[in-house]
């Protein structure tokens, strides 16, 4: 599983999944950071990547069009560090990695996640 990290997450959480066996990279490294979101999305699509975000943007995003994908991971918490995330995050990325690899909508929180198989 590939994923792209949205601006809104810091790049701490790279090296944070590459340790669980996850290709991650940051958008910061790779395209102009004040991209719009449906540009970063467009990118992940077309390269591979699954979305990881606190933006609810991309939800919205993926609602409005109906798109197949990508998917999107979308974390809704107040602290998104990874040092406080990690445990909750990965377990349910595990989880739900074979319908990431196809195309899903994936909220995590402090205590419960959700999946939406795309379209929405």
């Amino acid at each position: 599983m590939k994923i792209v990290i949205d601006m809104s997450l810091s790049p701490e959480w790279v090296p944070v999944l590459e340790r669980h066996g996850w290709e991650t990279l940051h958008w910061s490294t790779i395209g102009d950071p004040r991209a719009e979101d449906s540009f970063i999305m467009d990118w992940a699509r077309t390269n591979g990547y699954i979305a990881f975000t606190h933006d609810l943007d991309f939800g919205t995003l993926l609602a409005l069009t109906g798109a197949l994908g990508p998917s999107v991971i979308q974390v809704r918490t107040q602290d998104i560090m990874p040092s406080h995330l990690e445990t909750i995050l990965v377990p349910v990325l595990r989880q739900y990695e074979p319908l990431l690899e196809t195309g899903a909508l994936v909220t995590v929180d402090e205590h419960k996640s959700r999946v939406r198989v795309l379209p929405i």
